[in-house]
């Protein structure tokens, strides 16, 4: 088993480091992600705003504070609900909308990729994709049914017909994608 180049432990996990070693070079990967997920959802929340939306942050973390760590290790139908809350309720021309903001780099989701969303309360939810170069949207019904984000895939956000946007602002805020997400691992 190949050793770590830092510290020789016999765990190879990134860049021929072990885990621990890794983490100390380029920072905690859970932290980096929450970040990276924090910076998609503020892209999303001011694009929405500028679009004309009001915005609600609905996300866990918004309605009930706090409750993130209560809920570590918590198993059942209550806690699954609480983690499932979309991250936003978007509202314009008397029509709601619930929206669970994604960050990819790799431009691809799949409802694999959100499995853990068995049974996810909210079927009616929009799921807006931020990847380094885009922004997408493909609704939870359409994941079911077996449909996905891909890199090459025509998803884009200013084609939904929930929304009638503004394409060319969206494109802009395309460029703060770029900006702040290029070149993160």
């Amino acid at each position: 088993m190949p050793e770590c180049i830092e510290c020789a432990a016999y765990t190879k996990f990134k860049n021929g480091l072990c885990s621990d070693c890794y983490n100390k070079q380029n920072g905690n990967p859970w932290v980096s992600g929450v970040i990276k997920g924090r910076i998609a959802e503020a892209i999303v929340e001011q694009l929405f705003i500028s679009l004309g939306f009001q915005v609600f942050k609905y996300g866990m973390e918004n309605s009930i504070p706090g409750i993130a760590d209560l809920l570590k290790g918590i198993r059942g139908d209550v806690s699954k609900n609480i983690r499932q809350m979309p991250d936003f309720v978007v509202f314009k021309d008397k029509k709601a909308h619930f929206i669970e903001v994604k960050f990819r780099k790799s431009g691809r989701l799949a409802l694999k990729d959100i499995e853990k969303y068995d049974d996810y309360p909210f079927e009616n939810a929009l799921f807006v994709l931020i990847t380094p170069k885009h922004i997408k949207c493909i609704s939870y019904s359409e994941l079911k049914a077996g449909k996905e984000i891909t890199e090459n895939c025509r998803n884009w956000l200013g084609n939904r017909k929930e929304f009638e946007t503004c394409k060319d602002m969206i494109i802009d805020y395309c460029k703060y994608a770029v900006k702040f997400l290029e070149n993160v691992e």
